[in-house]
């Protein structure tokens, strides 16, 4: 049985994972409406990823009997300056997401609660990979600078990314 504690903690990140989706659908509409349709692609696949994210763990509470309770979600941005700004907004954002997993971990493991934590290990390593990524556009972005070529070329590079679902998904 997961403890009052973990069944909370893992329904406020139930939470962050579906305003995390609510803030990359409002970076997806903003780039769309500048005429980025790669950059906006970007977005609205990370869009289905955290809704799948939070899936993942409501579905774990489910699993081990515990409740879910859907918060309101708070308001996000809505405006990003450049695409350069929004993938640095995403690097701060998926750095605090891995701090409140890490957190999630770290209550796990004091609560010796194996299941847990066993469980947390793919969003342990997913975490990596989407600061990696957001570290790599970003790089990216600085060396293209005002390059009009180069950003068409990113845009149309970003355009290409398709939808995967998540492996604990796929299980189901």
């Amino acid at each position: 049985m997961l403890s009052e504690k973990l069944t909370k903690a893992i329904n406020a990140q139930i939470n962050a994972e579906l305003w995390s989706a609510y803030l990359y659908l409002s970076m997806s509409m903003h780039f769309a409406n500048k005429g980025y349709s790669g950059i906006a692609n970007w977005f609205a696949i990370q869009f289905k990823e955290e809704q799948d994210h939070a899936t993942i763990f409501m579905n774990y509470l489910n699993a081990r009997d515990a409740k879910v309770i859907l918060e309101p979600i708070a308001g996000v941005e809505n405006t990003w300056e450049s695409p350069l700004a929004a993938f640095a907004a995403t690097l701060a954002h998926e750095q605090k997401v891995t701090a409140l997993i890490n957190d999630l971990q770290a209550l796990a493991v004091e609560e010796k609660d194996y299941a847990t934590q066993n469980n947390l290990q793919w969003f342990i390593s997913e975490q990596i990979e989407e600061e990696e990524t957001a570290r790599g556009y970003i790089d990216a972005l600085e060396k293209i600078g005002d390059n009009g070529y180069g950003l068409y070329m990113f845009d149309k590079e970003l355009a290409a990314r398709v939808y995967n679902t998540p492996s604990p998904l796929a299980k189901n």
